[in-house]
């Protein structure tokens, strides 16, 4: 009986998805057969409560490392994951994010594993000078990098410390389209759900609420229409620890009736036709999952022009401006509400259209599947 390729997926914490259409790291799974490859999801920390689901892998392992000892040398954390890895003989590892792979770097010179790859999700990863110094004497030809989209693939080989156009490549998230709608409230049910008027314009955001997510951007635009447009509400579904500033700042510009914070919601995406426009403001991105999301409920987008979300936006008939410029942010905000209904329909139809031929789940994990099996003929498994 053939062998199957043993294949490790490592994240940070755990974080698996109830519903696992944009969950990517249990996208690479489903796209890994069993009959082919041996699948084990691992997570430095955290655990699922008994509640909670679990990863589709074949077997899953939780470290349970605390903050501590994921933090400085790691020293504890590089000695159990080292044991654990040279007892399994992994033929594969996929590492999501900066520490994971951070790790694996530095025990691959040891472990030999033949295949390592990357994710990198942020364009800021590698902007500290040390976190470069690290990287360029260990990316040997074991490892393979990836950017979640073309503009974090171009931060990687921007930093000209051992990714190279030969090791690193985009694999652009993406979404499973079938799944996330059948997921999704009518409009009627979620705008019950979230209190809002059935008949009102609604102008939707979904994202933590952090500084860079740019949503005091957002208010403020959105204040100098408002009056034009007195039936149409703003509502962003997140939390965060912007949340004070930004009810300060709704009252601030009057605007207490006309904005919802409802805060974070399980599975977001389920009132996602509540909306008729989606905006994402943010001033920095990798690759956002919920602009992929907003598309698949069939909405006109509104985009910061920020390089991440640039090629996306642009093919999809979106509308792009400026990241944190209020006064062009407002301006596609009245030209929008300004249009009719089916204006609006059809922007969004085009949007999906372009999302279903663009960003669709089997292309991602084909293309995972592939790197996985182009670096290991690269590199085969020495006999033990």
């Amino acid at each position: 009986m053939t062998r199957r390729i043993k294949v490790l997926q490592l994240q940070p914490s755990y974080n698996v998805k109830r519903h696992d259409f944009a969950d990517l790291a249990e996208q690479i799974v489903l796209g890994l057969p069993a009959e082919r490859y041996e699948v084990v999801s691992a997570f430095l920390s955290g655990r699922p409560a008994a509640d909670q689901p679990v990863s589709r892998a074949e077997r899953s392992v939780y470290f349970e490392l605390s903050d501590a000892a994921l933090k400085g040398a790691r020293l504890r954390a590089l000695w159990r994951l080292f044991h654990f890895c040279r007892d399994e003989r992994f033929d594969a590892v996929i590492c999501s994010r900066f520490k994971p792979i951070n790790m694996m770097l530095w025990l691959n010179r040891w472990l030999r594993i033949p295949v390592c790859i990357g994710i990198t999700h942020t364009l800021s990863d590698y902007d500290r000078r040390y976190r470069r110094w690290q990287v360029r004497p260990l990316a040997d030809d074991h490892w393979r990098f990836v950017g979640v989209s073309p503009a974090v693939r171009q931060s990687l080989l921007d930093c000209a410390c051992g990714f190279t156009a030969d090791n690193t490549v985009a694999i652009t998230n993406a979404i499973d389209i079938e799944n996330a709608e059948a997921l999704q409230l009518s409009r009627e049910d979620a705008r019950a759900h979230l209190g809002l008027p059935p008949q009102a314009s609604v102008i939707g955001a979904i994202g933590r609420l952090v500084p860079v997510k740019g949503h005091a951007h957002l208010l403020r635009a959105f204040a100098r229409v408002a009056a034009r447009f007195p039936d149409t509400r703003l509502l962003i579904i997140g939390d965060g620890r912007e949340r004070a500033r930004l009810e300060k700042l709704v009252v601030q510009l009057g605007l207490e009736s006309r904005v919802h914070l409802p805060g974070a919601r399980p599975d977001a995406l389920r009132f996602i036709r509540a909306f008729d426009l989606f905006v994402m403001p943010s001033l920095e991105e990798g690759f956002p999952l919920a602009l992929l999301e907003a598309m698949t409920g069939r909405l006109p987008v509104i985009v910061s022009d920020i390089p991440s979300m640039h090629e996306l936006v642009a093919g999809a008939g979106g509308q792009l401006v400026p990241p944190a410029d209020e006064g062009a942010l407002a301006a596609a905000l009245g030209a929008h509400l300004g249009l009719p209904d089916e204006a609006l329909r059809r922007m969004g139809l085009a949007a999906y259209e372009y999302l279903c031929a663009r960003h669709g789940i089997a292309d991602y994990r084909r293309a995972f599947r592939a790197l996985i099996d182009d670096t290991l003929a690269a590199n085969p498994r020495s006999a033990p």
